[in-house]
């Protein structure tokens, strides 16, 4: 072993451990503030149904939400697993046909005319409206609420996507054409790289809701989901273990959002520099 060799061994410990000090305190710079905020409320909470005397079924204490979760955990994951596949199978169908639609869009302008403000409109429909209608056409199974998922999701995606497409560079597209590049070559060096940040900014607002509509639609009408154990345990006055279920709830749709966002600046890095 030469003496460079030696050298680079030992210096590659403390560089490795200069990189895990840097990342951590990248992270405690950016989630510090929403973490301390989390625990002065919880604080706050706890203080208030401590010395207020308020009643557990109306609020229940962080600590009694803690034990919902844990002497409940089975019961929860089980349910849980139910509305996390609803919400994965519903969002892989929006991506999938929002990414068709907007690359018809931008391929036919008539068809943008014609599609668009629909698209628009239909995005402002609220899912109270849409659950009952599913349930009645499609019963209570997987299917409407898979399909509610797919809608809410789809528009923010379809709508986000059409617009990043439509906002590809004209003169990288007139220099492409002059090179007799085809409608893909355009498409996978233009066209695509400038719509990514639309679309995950419209796949980050899907995911984050995914979860909510799934276990919205679960809660109207349904045999199993956090939705379907929210109405039970609200019914049976069990509210710690209703606050268990929201946690989870909030827990999924997070965890689905900075999944996305992992993504995004593994495949848009150029976006976060």
């Amino acid at each position: 072993m030469t003496p460079n060799q030696t050298a680079q061994q030992l210096a590659a410990p403390p560089r490795r451990t200069a990189k895990l000090r840097t990342w951590l305190y990248q992270a405690l710079v950016r989630l510090g503030p929403a973490a301390l905020l989390g625990a002065l409320i919880l604080t706050a909470w706890q203080l208030y149904v401590t010395t207020s005397g308020v009643l557990p079924t109306v609020l229940p204490a962080p600590t009694r939400v803690a034990m919902a979760l844990y002497t409940n955990a089975e019961l929860l994951l089980q349910h849980a697993l139910v509305t996390l596949a609803q919400t994965a199978l519903g969002l892989a169908i929006a991506v999938v046909s929002a990414l068709i639609l907007a690359l018809a869009i931008d391929s036919f302008a008539l068809l943008r005319r014609a599609l668009y403000p629909w698209l628009v409109a239909f995005r402002t429909v609220p899912i109270i409206v849409l659950a009952p209608l599913m349930l009645i056409w499609f019963g209570f199974g997987m299917l409407p609420k898979v399909l509610l998922v797919s809608f809410f999701c789809f528009f923010p995606i379809v709508v986000a996507t059409a617009d990043g497409l439509a906002r590809s560079d004209p003169e990288l597209l007139k220099l492409l054409r002059a090179m007799k590049a085809s409608r893909w070559q355009v498409l996978r060096l233009v066209r695509w790289p400038t719509a990514l940040p639309s679309f995950f900014s419209g796949l980050r607002i899907a995911a984050a809701f995914s979860v909510a509509a799934s276990v919205f639609a679960e809660y109207v009408g349904g045999y199993a989901g956090l939705g379907v154990l929210m109405l039970m345990a609200t019914n049976a006055r069990a509210t710690p273990l209703v606050f268990a279920a929201v946690v989870l709830t909030a827990l999924a749709s997070f965890t689905l959002f900075a999944l996305v966002s992992v993504i995004e600046r593994r495949t848009v890095p150029w976006q976060h520099r």
